[in-house]
């Protein structure tokens, strides 16, 4: 398959199409060619081009890509097979303001784009607070986001028939339990109907394999004090999941530890496993904990403590921080690494992010798990192979 990724992020939808399983490793596809991607933030441009080092990568708003700027850098989109992407979710997320900003909007871009490369199929993935998203007319953002897919350009009939599902990582052997709303769209000169969503193995019901856990993830690796980093492993893999992370990685990146002031580390201290805010704040009721320690901002799952043996919670993009979403360490008193964080993403051991913690984690937090990825690769191949398209 011929593939353009937009808004590329690290590439962790990029993964799931460059690699695929093979046994308990992950190998290159050689089914697929990507043909460029575009990503604007330079320290996730500088991840995506360490992981991705053969894949052309526009570095630049999307906004300024043209069928001319394509023509320029001697790209060939003809024929494009799929085109995969999802843009900023941050205006959308049910955690935030909500605002239907600038980034609110960039579907269209990725419309225009859809416009000019023409594919015949288009994967476009979002956070579930897109589904109730109004604009500020009070309008459903989902109802225009599939209006504009459904016709995109009704004077040279290019259209598709879109298709739409939430699916939950965990599902897929991504030991995180994450919703996202996934639109395909099939372009209408195809057989646009038939297609289907890919079916998780691992769930919570009798013959499904068990949902991995926070344990099953992140065990093997080495143990942080407060303010430590380390880089080599001192234990070893002890299931399969581990395995595949490591993939004959010898060397660990990114798992450091954060130093905390007196309040964080007393909470993060007294919190325990699953508990959150709400708990601390009992704690101080009680007469348990002083006054000072009482937590007067965040929801009731910040200051949280993840649970061992259960999928972790979404991951976000300020996993690093105590007082954000639930993140904290089921067994250790700090939040989690960047490379545990990875870990519970699917993103093996050897893949790289860039830039400071924040824009390391972010590029962590806002990717789709490759895991996830390429059980929608595997869908697509199906769709062409049966629909004799490719």
């Amino acid at each position: 398959m011929k593939i353009v990724d937009l808004f590329s992020g690290a590439g962790g939808l990029t993964f799931g199409f460059c690699y695929k399983k093979h046994g308990n490793s992950f190998v290159k596809n050689r089914k697929n060619e990507i043909i460029f991607a575009n990503e604007f933030d330079n320290k996730a441009s500088m991840a995506f081009r360490s992981n991705f080092p053969d894949i052309q990568l526009i570095e630049d708003d999307i906004a300024n890509i043209s069928a001319e700027t394509l023509y320029n850098l001697n790209i060939d989109y003809n024929d494009v097979d799929v085109v995969i992407g999802g843009p900023p979710c941050q205006s959308y997320s049910t955690v935030g303001k909500r605002q239907y900003d600038k980034r609110a909007i960039m579907y269209h871009q990725y419309i225009r784009l859809l416009n000019i490369l023409r594919p015949k199929l288009f994967v476009f993935e979002n956070v579930t607070g897109l589904l109730t998203m109004k604009d500020n007319n009070g309008n459903p953002v989902i109802g225009e986001i599939r209006k504009l897919f459904s016709r995109i350009d009704e004077e040279n009939f290019l259209s598709y028939n879109i298709h739409q599902k939430v699916l939950n990582s965990k599902f897929f052997g991504v030991p995180q339990s994450r919703e996202r709303v996934f639109i395909i769209g099939i372009r209408n000169d195809l057989n646009p109907k038939r297609w289907e969503f890919p079916e998780g193995i691992y769930g919570e019901i009798p013959n499904k394999i068990p949902c991995l856990t926070v344990s099953d993830a992140i065990s093997d690796l080495p143990t942080l004090n407060e303010g430590e980093i380390k880089t080599a492993y001192d234990h070893e893999a002890i299931n399969d999941y581990q395995l595949l992370m490591r993939n004959k990685s010898d060397v660990i990146h990114d798992h450091i530890a954060g130093i905390y002031g007196d309040k964080i580390r007393t909470v993060i201290q007294n919190v325990i496993e699953g508990e959150g805010r709400a708990y601390i704040n009992n704690l101080v009721n009680e007469g348990k904990l002083e006054e000072k320690y009482f937590l007067t901002s965040g929801y009731n799952n910040t200051y949280g403590r993840l649970w061992w043996n259960k999928p972790s919670t979404t991951i976000t993009n300020s996993f690093g921080t105590p007082s954000a979403l639930r993140c904290i360490h089921p067994r250790q008193n700090r939040a989690l690494s960047t490379r545990e964080a990875a870990r519970l993403q699917s993103f093996p051991d050897w893949i790289r992010f860039y830039g400071n913690k924040y824009e390391k984690n972010s590029q962590v937090g806002n990717a789709v798990p490759p895991l996830l990825a390429i059980a929608i690769e595997k869908s697509i191949q199906s769709y062409f192979k049966k629909e004799g398209v490719i």
